[in-house]
C-alpha cells in the first residue's frame, strides 16, 4: 500500500476513535464536571450534572451526597435531607455523609440556647 493510503486509513481509523470516544462522557466526568461547577458557585448546572449521574447510577453515593450538599447551598433543605438520607441508606458508614447530614439537621434545628436565654431573661424581669 501507498502512503497515501495508509494516512487515508489512520485518518479513518482517528476520525472513528474520536467519534466513538466523544459520543457521551462518562460518570466520573459528570461528577467531575458537576465539582467544577460547585467550586465556582454554578449550582443549577451542578445540580444538572449530579442529576444526571444518578440517572445512570442511582446507588452513587458520591452524587447523592454532592446533590445534597448543592441543595443546602440553594436553602432547598427538604431535597438536602432526601439526598443525604439516600447516601446514608446506601453506605451507613461514610463519614463524610453521615458528617454533612448531621450539620444539616442542627443548622435546622432552632437555636436552643438563644431559646433559653430569651426564657431566662424574662423570668428574671
Amino acid at each position: 500500500m501507498s502512503k497515501t493510503t495508509w494516512r487515508g486509513i489512520a485518518a479513518a481509523l482517528l476520525g472513528i476513535a474520536l467519534a466513538f470516544g466523544c459520543s457521551g462522557p462518562r460518570l466520573s466526568d459528570q461528577v467531575g464536571f458537576g465539582i467544577w461547577a460547585a467550586n465556582r458557585d454554578l449550582w443549577d448546572e451542578a445540580i444538572f450534572r449530579w442529576r444526571k449521574v444518578l440517572t445512570q447510577e442511582p446507588r452513587s453515593v458520591a452524587a447523592h451526597n454532592n446533590l445534597a450538599v448543592a441543595y443546602e447551598k440553594k436553602a432547598l433543605w427538604e431535597e438536602a435531607r432526601k439526598e443525604y438520607e439516600a447516601a446514608l441508606k446506601l453506605d451507613p458508614d461514610n463519614p463524610w455523609v453521615k458528617s454533612n447530614y448531621e450539620n444539616l439537621l442542627n443548622n435546622l434545628e432552632p437555636d436552643k440556647k438563644t431559646d433559653e436565654d430569651e426564657s431566662g431573661k424574662d423570668e428574671k424581669k
